[in-house]
């Protein structure tokens, strides 16, 4: 190095020569091709067996073509859950997202890193045939029922092991529902290969709820999906993730027959079953939505778009209220408010910024819980709402359990295996709505949370991810939610008024509303709510019922916040291609017991289900001739009473539609007017 004027790069030099001594060695291992791999130029075969014989513990099979993550490798040996790597991004071998990896490479470096969450870095790698490949493995291929009957009909198995025999045993296991094949892992590999293909299957069904609902319900449902006719896309992210994370096709096309949609699964049937539960959660959600939000309600307001799905116009209605700034009269006096907002949607903070808050010395559990934020909002494009904007970012407030102070691990409970926090935690969590624009990869947001040495552990259910984060943290845990935006969609109520405020990615200023509250008849602005918040007041904004209650006693008992006036009802104005929407009213409210007790009084009737209206046109001409009567009694009191009328059929949908018709009324009739 010195004769060369190398002494710079001297410590590089005696790496390469390490290297090359190492290489040297591993070829030696191999009698049968050490000579010729070593003769002969550009013939990676050779050179490939070589190594396979001194390195065959670090074959990788792209997950891809073992039908799971389009993007990594597993070491390929007797274990399923084996380590998993990536390629070295320098890696010719290195692929973009929509090109296949190659099947089978051998790593001559695989690095760990403290900066690399959970997963290998392949560098050195070339690519391999699996004839090449000649140690001895074992795999176990978990099956259900419906894919072991499938491999035993028409002799798919018994094909399988006639075509793989010769080399490798093959059986199926009926007591652990299982393929087990044994043998070289080269023809191993291709013989799983060729019974993962084999277990594939096209799956059709319509979406459709069938289980019997109330007319409510059912009506709602049907306008639902007929709405969801229109805007398809909204499952684009389901369909990115079960691509790119099991290998599953999902082809949704709109049937105008029908009015709703026909979903076509292409895939292994245990992975139908879990994208049919995700639909059927989905169904569930919808019947139980009064109008389905269409992703772009916040942008517009009352607009009529052309959809660049099916090139359709799409009636807009206003449901949330885009960000926006403090009214100019307040907004002094929200400075702080102001700069914690920036810190979830700035997407210019830097990473020093974002290091501080997790790991400075000032770094507590509310500084982690906004870089957590940060990351979703501005990386994933993320909308957070919820508790956490309510208690700290607008609230400042931060509570512990008396009792558990010194035991931060303590504050986490479980339910079917999801975690949740002490009610005394405050704030709680963090809520999050999932991109309706792009795939959200939640092993990427968990590398990006390891970057700042947040820990995460991810429980994943029909309609969201829950994560439980910094289990071990001194400064304490959290949980969040993050709700696919399909599902989030049906999201069309909101139970209390300090509930309603949402974040987004750069109005480093403003804040928004999931629902929109400003309307008559609830008049209720951004600034009334932040006063309410740091007045730890709120305001019910639906009927009560035991899951409300609930959320009641935490808000009023545990947390000392007071409820404001009586309990009201927001609901969404219907679709613009109807007069009415109606939404059941739950049992457990105040109105329904009046209601029922009323019912009692004037015969022996028994309450099948009550179903609020909600009919705009009606109500604000109502509202307009009330105040006209009002004006003409004394003490401007029209003197107004609530009546039962009895009908059935088309005047059930007459006076939803177009309200009571006074000509029908009967002093004789059996129920009231």
């Amino acid at each position: 190095c010195k004769a060369k004027g190398l002494t710079g790069i001297q410590h590089i030099i005696k790496q390469a020569l390490r290297r090359q001594l190492s290489l040297e060695k591993s070829f030696n291992l191999s009698a049968d091709f050490r000579t010729q791999a070593q003769v002969k130029s550009n013939d990676w075969e050779l050179i490939a067996k070589s190594l396979l014989v001194g390195y065959h513990t670090n074959v990788f099979a792209s997950t891809k073509e073992l039908k799971d993550r389009h993007d990594l490798f597993v070491r390929y040996n007797d274990s399923i859950d084996s380590d998993i790597a990536s390629l070295d991004s320098q890696s010719v071998l290195a692929r973009t997202v929509n090109k296949t990896p190659p099947a089978l490479v051998i790593a001559r470096d695989i690095r760990y890193s403290t900066s690399v969450r959970s997963k290998a870095i392949l560098s050195f790698v070339g690519e391999i045939k699996p004839d090449w490949v000649e140690y001895q493995v074992t795999r176990n291929l978990q099956l259900n029922n419906e894919e072991e009957v499938r491999l035993n009909t028409n002799n798919l198995f018994a094909n399988a092991a006639s075509k793989f025999s010769h080399r490798i045993s093959m059986a199926l296991n009926n007591t652990t529902k299982s393929a087990r094949l044994s043998g070289p892992a080269g023809t191993v590999f291709n013989g799983e290969l060729h019974l993962r293909q084999n277990m594939e299957e096209e799956f059709q069904f319509q979406l459709d709820y069938t289980n019997p609902l109330t007319p409510a319900k059912r009506t709602n449902l049907t306008r639902n999906l007929e709405s969801i006719t229109k805007m398809p896309y909204i499952f684009k992210p389901m369909q990115w993730r079960w691509e790119n994370q099991k290998q599953v096709t999902i082809t949704i096309n709109c049937n105008s027959s029908t009015k709703t949609c026909d979903v076509t699964v292409k895939g292994r049937n245990s992975e139908y079953k879990n994208v049919k539960k995700e639909f059927d959660s989905f169904l569930k959600w919808l019947q139980d939505c009064a109008v389905i939000r269409h992703p772009n309600s916040g942008d517009f307001h009352g607009e009529t778009l052309i959809s660049t799905e099916i090139n359709l116009p799409i009636q807009l209605e206003a449901f949330c209220v885009p960000p926006r700034v403090f009214r100019p009269q307040v907004r002094s006096k929200y400075l702080d408010i102001e700069e914690r907002i920036s810190h979830i949607t700035d997407s210019k903070r830097t990473t020093v910024d974002l290091y501080n808050g997790a790991k400075g010395t000032k770094a507590t559990r509310e500084t982690r819980m906004e870089v957590v934020a940060w990351i979703a909002v501005c990386l994933f494009s993320c909308k957070l709402e919820g508790g956490f904007v309510r208690d700290w970012v607008i609230g400042n407030y931060t509570a512990r359990p008396a009792n558990l102070t010194g035991n931060p691990k303590a504050w986490i409970s479980y339910s079917n295996g999801v975690p949740y926090m002490n009610k005394e935690v405050v704030p709680a969590d963090l809520d999050c709505h999932l991109p309706t624009h792009a795939y959200f990869d939640i092993d990427r947001f968990h590398d990006e949370l390891y970057k700042y040495d947040i820990t995460c552990k991810v429980s994943r259910q029909d309609w969201r991810y829950v994560l439980l984060i910094d289990e071990d943290a001194p400064t304490g845990p959290f949980t969040m939610d993050l709700i696919e935006p399909h599902v989030a969609l049906t999201h069309d109520r909101i139970d209390f008024d300090v509930n309603d405020l949402s974040l987004e990615k750069d109005y480093t200023h403003e804040i928004g509303m999931r629902v929109d509250i400003q309307q008559r008849p609830y008049l209720i602005e951004i600034e009334a709510i932040v006063d309410n918040i740091k007045n730890k007041r709120f305001q019910i904004l639906r009927p009560i019922d035991d899951f409300l209650t609930e959320r009641i006693n935490k808000m009023v008992n545990i947390r000392h916040w007071t409820q404001m006036g009586e309990p009201s009802s927001v609901v969404p104005n219907p679709n613009p291609k109807y007069s009415a929407v109606l939404v059941p009213l739950p049992s457990p409210s105040k109105l329904y017991q009046d209601l029922q007790k009323d019912m009692q009084k004037i015969g022996n009737a028994t309450i099948v289900s009550i179903e609020q209206v909600k009919n705009p046109l009606l109500e604000d001409a109502y509202e307009s001739m009330k105040k006209l009567i009002a004006k003409q009694c004394k003490g401007s009191n029209p003197n107004e009473r609530s009546l039962f009328h009895g009908t059935k059929g088309d005047g059930i949908d007459g006076i939803r539609d177009d309200g009571f018709d006074d000509r029908y009324f009967s002093p004789s009739g059996n129920w009231g007017t």
